[in-house]
């Protein structure tokens, strides 16, 4: 294929990848328990991409055919130069759908900037409405920051705005309903994301325990009538219910007992540079290298284009 002409990204399953995950920074201002330990050592800056390097790579994708950038962490809004960040990338001609995901903690002070620089979509982390046992899963964290990021948000009137929840027996399995009715309240959606802990996790001396998307759907249908909105077509990983009667809608992400694979149609970068072509495969290509050793566009277009049959 001749990169002067429109490339595309095109798996060896034909799948036309269109959707890129851009992790930003590997710290956050959290220590959720089923995700960081109290202690953590994160990556030396000098190891992270830089804010031009991110922004070349993300023009890179765009111009090989993705169309969706979802920025991610860590929590990528406590990243330095993240308002240049998210300048540059809604700056991209081809770019249709600039997102985010964050724990909410900086929104109320950033959400109008990141409207204005081209952010259309937002997730939000939130796993209890209790504030009590919210500081005990984030450790650090204080809900009232958060609540107050959701409202920044929905005042913002960013396009689309969802909740993140994962539910884990032991933790915080009483909220699905909450949280749904919450989001309701709110008049913006939410998903329950499964959570398989790695290792032994355990809260007050109790383990979590996963939950799966069966059973919380189960539980809300007992409460809901839920509408099917989409086919595994759609390459999203999300199964998406409407909320008869509301203007939300549920998903369920399901990677432990509905694998998605077949649909995928994203890329993920981590912080480091490191292109990977699969959530739950480490197999990767070191971008970084090729960004410092000062390869042509043309260059790194050819290898990104020549690593697919990796995914």
């Amino acid at each position: 294929m001749s990169l002067t002409s429109p490339a595309q990204l095109i798996d060896s399953f034909d799948r036309r990848i269109s959707y890129l995950r851009l992790s930003v920074t590997d710290r956050c201002d959290f220590r959720c328990q089923y995700c960081m330990a109290e202690t953590m050592e994160f990556l030396p800056r000098a190891q992270v991409l830089t804010i031009e390097e991110l922004i070349r790579t993300a023009r890179l994708f765009t111009e090989l055919g993705v169309r969706k950038i979802r920025v991610t962490g860590g929590e990528p809004l406590i990243r330095r130069g993240v308002d240049e960040l998210f300048a540059g990338l809604g700056e991209l001609p081809s770019l249709e759908t600039l997102a985010l995901t964050t724990n909410g903690s900086q929104l109320a002070a950033r959400a109008s900037q990141l409207r204005e620089a081209g952010v259309s979509s937002v997730n939000i982390s939130l796993d209890s409405l209790d504030p009590t046992r919210f500081r005990t899963i984030t450790r650090i964290g204080h809900l009232d920051a958060v609540m107050k990021g959701i409202d920044a948000a929905i005042a913002t009137g960013f396009k689309r705005i969802r909740l993140n929840a994962v539910i884990l027996d032991g933790l915080n399995r009483d909220e699905a309903l909450p949280l749904t009715r919450f989001a309701i309240d709110k008049n913006i959606h939410i998903a329950f994301i499964e959570e398989m802990p790695l290792g032994q996790v355990n809260v007050g001396g109790k383990a979590l325990t996963y939950v799966s998307s069966d059973e919380l759907k189960t539980e809300l249908e007992q409460h809901f009538e839920l509408r099917a909105l989409n086919s595994r077509a759609n390459a999203g990983p999300s199964r998406d219910f409407r909320i008869a009667g509301t203007g939300t809608e549920v998903g369920f992400i399901s990677p432990h007992s509905h694998n998605f694979c077949a649909q995928c149609n994203r890329l993920r970068i981590s912080a480091e540079g490191r292109l990977l072509m699969c959530l739950g495969n480490e197999q990767s290509i070191d971008l970084r290298d090729l960004l410092r050793a000062g390869r042509s566009d043309e260059d790194i277009k050819t290898t990104i284009m020549e690593s697919l049959p990796i995914k």
